[in-house]
């Protein structure tokens, strides 16, 4: 069986017992991991680069771990982070928000012919021209969420290890690609906070953030919802808002700390990468993200030219990025966030749905 490569090392001492350092070996690949992605957040901030708190850690992991270095990051805490996310975006889903949603549907019944014509281009690319099996080559194409599509794509018989590779990429290219188009293309201001500080909301209303973070989380788990820790939060913050029980967005303290974390969720997805995986699994998945780039700069024009959607909220719902780090994005840049993460809600959905249908067809064949 193979080692995870973040797994603690077997070293043993000349008694055969295993050694302190063992034993604290995560904990040390814990520590290393912050530091290493408290140094991109650094570096960004003295480069003057856009969005430190999330491309510094992407970038510092990224590096860490090409050069060989193991890394880790906190599964409790990583799922806290995305709590997070969740209530600042129901938080944003007043009861006119909610009314004016149906005026989405003509974008929104863009999204599954996306997919459709994503899956159509990206499973012969995999399959032709790296070489990859078909059960691999769908869920490397489809543009669902990581866990999910490593689910699906093992239990279909794919390669687990590659998929976790090509879709790391995925995340990582579009988040790191889109700050500096929004920036430098377009001059949207990445530097404003994403909040007000925690020091001018009321306690009260932290108190009610802090719960619907944790009640929605775990009754979102309990109940076996995809994607709990986020749309758990998501779903009960939106209630709380329509009801006016909920009146504030969690603090920018609270969303600096979730870009770091989440930042370096997606580096450390590359440790262990071997150099045949580089120069094929990552290759492959640069690949599939010009083009996946190319059809959603497509269809975000026709949104936009049609008079349906503007640029921003355009290029951000149909840019197929994680669900966590699109719904970052769309924070910052003030976009309208119930629009942007509306579309992401969709995709997700859409290609959950058809990974069944999938797996029976492989089954059949």
């Amino acid at each position: 069986m193979r080692r995870h490569p973040c797994s603690p090392s077997s070293k043993q001492d000349s008694t055969g017992t295993p050694t302190l350092y063992n034993a604290a070996s995560p904990l040390l690949i814990l520590a290393r991991t912050y530091v290493i992605s408290a140094l991109g957040v650094g570096a960004f901030y003295l480069l003057s680069l856009p969005l430190p708190f999330l491309l510094g850690p992407i970038t510092a992991c990224l590096i860490a771990a090409l050069a060989g270095l193991n890394l880790r990051g906190q599964p409790l805490v990583n799922d806290a982070m995305r709590a997070i996310l969740g209530v600042a975006v129901g938080a944003t889903l007043t009861l006119p928000v909610v009314l004016s949603m149906g005026a989405m549907w003509s974008t929104l019944a863009m999204m599954p012919l996306m997919i459709v014509v994503i899956g159509a281009i990206g499973i012969p690319y995999f399959m032709r021209l790296w070489g990859f099996d078909f059960a691999t080559s769908y869920y490397s194409a489809m543009p669902g969420g990581l866990q999910d599509m490593l689910i699906f794509g093992e239990e279909a018989g794919g390669d687990v290890r590659a998929l976790s590779l090509i879709h790391a990429t995925r995340v990582m290219v579009i988040v790191m690609i889109l700050p500096f188009v929004l920036s430098f293309a377009w001059e949207v201001d990445l530097s404003n906070p994403p909040g007000a500080p925690a020091s001018s909301i009321p306690i009260s209303q932290l108190a009610i953030m802090a719960a619907a973070g944790i009640i929605g989380w775990q009754v979102a788990k309990r109940i076996g919802l995809f994607g709990a820790s986020i749309l758990g939060p998501l779903i009960l913050a939106a209630l709380l808002a329509v009801t006016g029980i909920l009146q504030s967005r969690p603090p920018a303290e609270a969303i600096f700390a979730a870009q770091f974390f989440i930042g370096m969720v997606v580096g450390t997805k590359y440790s262990g990468v071997t150099g045949a995986e580089v120069r094929r699994d990552v290759a492959a998945a640069l690949g599939f993200c010009v083009i996946i780039l190319i059809l959603a700069l497509i269809f975000a024009e026709v949104a936009v030219f049609w008079g349906l959607a503007p640029h921003l909220e355009a290029l951000l719902a149909f840019a197929p990025g994680g669900q966590a780090e699109m719904t970052v994005l769309a924070l910052i840049v003030g976009a309208d966030v119930a629009f942007v993460v509306a579309h992401h809600l969709l995709r997700i959905f859409v290609v959950i749905l058809g990974a069944p249908i999938a797996a029976r067809i492989f089954d059949r064949s």
